[in-house]
């Protein structure tokens, strides 16, 4: 079926959701982070949660990336408030944002980990690029137009991909 290339491999509620440590345990070394509705609400700066977050994961060894569609005006301030690298202007889903990403990190896609809220471009850019992907509900309901938009496609995947699930 044509839409498993939008399916997410895992889904959580929130980032903050997700079990790191087990992750990690299982050889996972790399962490590919959205920004906008993932770790935060679309266009907020990093918050307190954020910044936790990340320090709590360079404790257990992860190396993260923040990997955005934004320009670096946007990405710079909060990638300097969690201490992590970026690739702005990543053009998700073109594989080429998720490769230099990981080459930044050190890792591949076998112990790579990519976790975002939209399925069009953060899990299909990173089932394009070879990675798992993590997707997480959107932290705030409002937002542009165009993603509303995607929005309502995406609840159609997320439809089949449930149906799926439940088969196997």
């Amino acid at each position: 079926m044509i839409l498993k290339r939008f399916y997410p491999d895992y889904r959580a509620a929130s980032v903050y959701d997700i079990d790191f440590d087990r992750l990690y345990r299982e050889g996972v070394r790399g962490l590919l982070f959205d920004i906008d509705n993932t770790l935060v609400p679309h266009g907020a700066p990093a918050d307190s949660r954020a910044v936790g977050l990340f320090a709590r994961l360079r404790e257990i060894g992860f190396h993260t990336c923040l990997i955005s569609n934004n320009q670096p005006p946007r990405i710079i301030p909060f990638a300097k408030a969690v201490q992590s690298d970026f690739i702005s202007n990543a053009h998700k889903p073109s594989r080429a944002g998720y490769r230099k990403a990981m080459e930044k990190m050190g890792t591949g896609p076998e112990n790579t980990v990519f976790i975002g809220d939209q399925l069009f471009t953060d899990v299909y850019g990173a089932r394009r690029a070879g990675i798992v992907s993590w997707l997480v509900s959107p932290i705030h309901p409002k937002e542009e137009i165009q993603i509303v938009l995607k929005r309502y496609l995406e609840r159609v995947v997320l439809y089949f991909y449930e149906k799926e699930r439940k088969k196997g």
